[in-house]
């Protein structure tokens, strides 16, 4: 998975960071998710119900009808331990690199996902840390464009649970200001001060 990213990185390129997600946060946040207060409620109505159905006095001529049906009704909590199990897979899968072009995300389980996102087509870098982040002391670098959106409807690329956040964000502001600056103003054609809205960008 790492090589296959790898490998999409130009030759051409420079590698400034490469790296995977803090482990304990990044298997936290999937377990203690917004579903696990859905699955919980869910499977304590359902073995409730369960249990009721199955110490009833005609439980036997039940079961043929029930078993199917409640394994069927429990799929929130099916979907849910899924996720949960899965996370080391997602982990395993997951792995970030920012070059002087572009950052690139590998993830996904069954099927695996190859994110990337050039500098000139960003408009924002956000620093993002949830509850999970701050006890773990790791960060989200969160790169947003507000024009282009990717396959499914993103327009987001993130660096998930990094503990070296503040670099990664203050290299990926940098190189997003200097390589969008220069995209829409080349070197060559810079002047020494900008003068436009009262600002003095230089080289």
């Amino acid at each position: 998975m790492v090589n296959d990213l790898k490998n999409l990185v130009g030759a051409n390129e420079t590698v400034f960071y490469e790296g995977k997600p803090d482990k304990k946060c990044f298997i936290a946040e999937s377990v203690f998710n917004k579903l696990l207060p859905i699955a919980i409620v869910w499977g304590i109505i359902d073995f409730g119900f369960i249990r009721t159905a199955f110490s009833a006095d005609n439980a036997g001529e039940m079961n043929f009808f029930m078993i199917p049906f409640f394994a069927f009704h429990l799929m929130p909590v099916w979907i849910y331990l899924a996720g949960a199990v899965s996370s080391f897979i997602r982990y395993k899968n997951t792995y970030f690199i920012v070059t002087d072009r572009a950052i690139y995300v590998s993830g996904g389980v069954l099927s695996k996902t190859f994110k990337t996102k050039p500098f000139a087509e960003m408009s924002h870098i956000d620093l993002h840390r949830g509850i999970f982040d701050q006890i773990f002391g790791v960060g989200d670098v969160i790169a947003t464009s507000a024009q282009f959106s990717g396959k499914d409807g993103s327009a987001a690329i993130e660096i998930s649970s990094i503990s070296n956040y503040s670099e990664v964000f203050n290299l990926v502001k940098k190189l997003q200001t200097d390589i969008f600056s220069d995209t829409m103003y080349p070197n060559d054609m810079r002047p020494p001060e900008n003068h436009g809205y009262n600002t003095k960008y230089k080289g």
